[in-house]
């Protein structure tokens, strides 16, 4: 099928032709017919799958279909006018016909950089971008221009919707991307806040890897009717990505075996993923002195030192970029062939981020992780996520010292997630399901429903161990019973029943004087 036969005009279809589009993606050819139509959309698509496109190219057809309200002057005109009259110039809030909400400054800025690609042959259509990090004055000067597309953080956007400076009243489109990251990022208020404030007559499309949970919730309470659409499973979306394990014995073993990875000859640009800002700083300047073009990306940097990174790294002048996870969405970078995770992510669906900056647009990649030996339970989690096996990999003349640990799947038959051990034929396993516990214990053990029964131990309808506690029964020889008298009335002692009170109001308690 062609962008064409899609139903989009033709100045859109000029656009995503002259950007090297050949053909929809899965994605494309199921969203933007309906979007078109004006249905609300559920969609749960990849990152790489093409869903900028999906949103952005049938909003955009509404309005290439629209004639626009001819213009008598602009703001700043106005502005310039009410200056030379010696009136005090008023902010106008700005008031866009579109709305997209994305989790991070990188995911917006690249949003607007495709909008800017697919308007080329559109007039009168601004795509401007309101995020954190940006200066104040700059932000004020782009919505004063009174965008028709407004991509914004959540954050950034509820500063100006509490000042005034925007106006949803003529909201007609709203889209919310990688909604699940907005909501673990902690913005779900914000969304709603945002949410109530626009029309209920608007379109409203939400984009997710996935759209259950808290995120189908929030889904089905903003939608009206929505056709939902669900591309590609977490299996068969890295098909086009070589993944690879690197068991590694301590730091050195890790930066030795890094730089011999990143000389490979079949790398052209590579992404370094580390748990911290620091160790991004670090690695960047490490990298340099070893003759790499390398720079750091992380959320300390001022948004324009960010974005000149990226810039870089488009233009090829930056071959490696160390970056924490706040680049692990929104980086659109073709030429990206590798990706390394120096360090492990802290959530299995980070690492199906980190590793989507590869493969892009149907190319082939190659993710490797860093592992040291003691987070193999991490690499579990991951393959129990994706629902496949990560092979381990030894480099000659960088092998670890200790063997790797025994792969889960050893046991035949077995497959990542399917709830069996893959514990080897005569040992135990402690993976089973809930809802066999039923039968007696092993001997000594424990059974819910006989108690805790190992000879000497502790039953609870039965008498205590001697010398044990009862609380229906006589205290041990100079134990304790709330209900006889204390174990000492001499020197020193505390007599609970010796008809003083308590309280230091009336009278001192009986320590030591009886």
């Amino acid at each position: 099928m062609s962008f064409e036969a899609l139903g989009l005009h033709a100045s859109l279809v000029k656009a995503v032709t002259e950007a090297g589009y050949l053909k929809p993606t899965a994605v494309q050819e199921q969203a933007i017919p309906a979007a078109i139509g004006g249905r609300d959309l559920l969609v749960s698509s990849q990152t790489g799958s093409g869903k900028t496109a999906a949103f952005m190219l049938p909003s955009l057809n509404k309005f290439a279909n629209i004639e626009p309200a001819p213009m008598s002057r602009t703001p700043a005109q106005e502005a310039q006018s009410a200056r030379s009259r010696g009136e005090r110039v008023r902010f106008k809030p700005a008031q866009p016909k579109m709305l997209v909400l994305t989790p991070t400054r990188e995911l917006a800025l690249q949003v607007t950089t495709a909008t800017e690609q697919y308007t080329t042959s559109m007039r009168r259509i601004r795509a401007v971008s309101i995020l954190g990090g940006m200066p104040y004055p700059k932000q004020m000067q782009l919505l004063s221009k009174n965008p028709e597309i407004l991509v914004a953080t959540p954050g950034r956007l509820i500063d100006h919707m509490e000042s005034g400076k925007i106006d949803f009243s003529q909201l007609e489109i709203l889209v919310l991307d990688e909604a699940d990251r907005m909501l673990d990022m902690g913005f779900i208020e914000d969304i709603e806040k945002i949410v109530a404030a626009t029309p209920e007559t608007r379109q409203t499309m939400l984009f997710s890897a996935t759209l259950d949970g808290v995120v189908g919730n929030m889904a089905r309470r903003i939608t009206k009717d929505p056709l939902t659409i669900q591309i590609a499973s977490g299996t068969k979306r890295h098909e086009n990505i070589v993944q690879k394990v690197h068991f590694v014995d301590d730091l050195s073993h890790k930066n030795r075996l890094l730089d011999h990875l990143l000389r490979d000859e079949s790398m052209d640009q590579a992404v370094v993923f580390t748990a911290t800002k620091r160790d991004a700083d670090t690695i960047a300047d490490r990298l340099n002195i070893a003759g790499f073009a390398a720079a750091a990306l992380h959320g300390d940097m001022h948004q324009g030192a960010r974005n000149r990174t990226l810039d870089s790294m488009r233009r090829g002048q930056v071959r490696v970029l160390v970056a924490t996870d706040v680049a692990a969405r929104g980086i659109d970078v073709p030429t990206i062939t590798h990706v390394v995770n120096y360090d492990l992510p802290k959530f299995p669906e980070d690492y199906v981020h980190r590793i989507g900056r590869t493969g892009r647009a149907g190319r082939n990649g190659i993710a490797v992780s860093l592992v040291n030996h003691a987070e193999g339970m991490n690499v579990k989690r991951i393959e129990r996520f994706t629902k496949q096996t990560i092979p381990v990999d030894v480099v000659e003349g960088f092998e670890p010292k200790r063997s790797a640990p025994a792969r889960t799947g050893a046991r035949p038959g077995w497959k990542p997630g399917d709830g069996r051990s893959a514990a080897k034929p005569g040992q135990r396993s402690f993976s089973k399901p809930y809802g066999q516990r039923e039968g007696a214990p092993r001997e000594g053990g424990f059974n819910r429903e006989g108690g805790y029964n190992r000879e000497g131990g502790y039953n609870r309808d039965a008498a205590p161990r001697t010398g044990g506690y009862n609380r229906d029964a006589a205290p041990r020889e100079g134990g304790y019973n709330r209900d006889a008298a204390p174990r000492r009335e001499g020197n020193g002692g505390y007599r609970g029943n010796s008809g003083h009170p308590r309280s230091f109001d009336n009278a001192r308690r009986t320590f030591g004087d009886n």
